[in-house]
């Protein structure tokens, strides 16, 4: 009997440090993602070059394997129909000083200097939280909250 209440006592010393260092801890990533509106003047393995209707000088993008493509509806376009000359709406996110496309919208028509710019810009929050593990001492027990 004696044992068993060293034992117990030997566990609840060593593992109140745990419940006394268990911290709650927040991570936040910010991702914000941009839309520009142009035509393709160049398409190469890696690169996309957008003259935009705004600004005098075009747009480089890079893109990846994860990079969609699709028309005005939303239906997948496949990335051999995409060329020069193209009216497209190019949706990027800035990692550095490099613009990596996530998505392009092929579209069907130009639009006219007259539109007015869109730039929208979406930002998604991830909050993780810890759990918080507390020792009681008077029943040696631990509790996760």
């Amino acid at each position: 009997m004696k044992r068993m209440m060293s034992l117990v006592l030997v566990l609840a010393v060593l593992i109140m440090p745990c419940g006394l260092f268990a911290q709650q801890e927040t991570v936040t990533s910010t991702v914000t993602m941009t839309e520009t509106a142009g035509t393709i003047s160049e398409f190469s393995p890696d690169t996309i070059v957008v003259r935009s209707e705004t600004s005098s000088s075009p747009s480089r993008y890079s893109y990846t394997n994860s990079t969609t493509y699709v028309d005005e509806t939303g239906a997948p376009v496949s990335v051999e129909t995409v060329k020069s000359g193209l009216p497209v709406t190019v949706y990027y996110t800035r990692q550095g000083d490099r613009m990596i496309a996530n998505k392009v919208v092929v579209r069907k028509s130009t639009t006219t200097t007259e539109r007015p710019v869109i730039e929208e810009k979406r930002t998604t929050t991830t909050t993780t939280e810890r759990p918080v593990i507390e020792y009681n001492r008077n029943t040696a027990t631990t509790e996760t909250k």
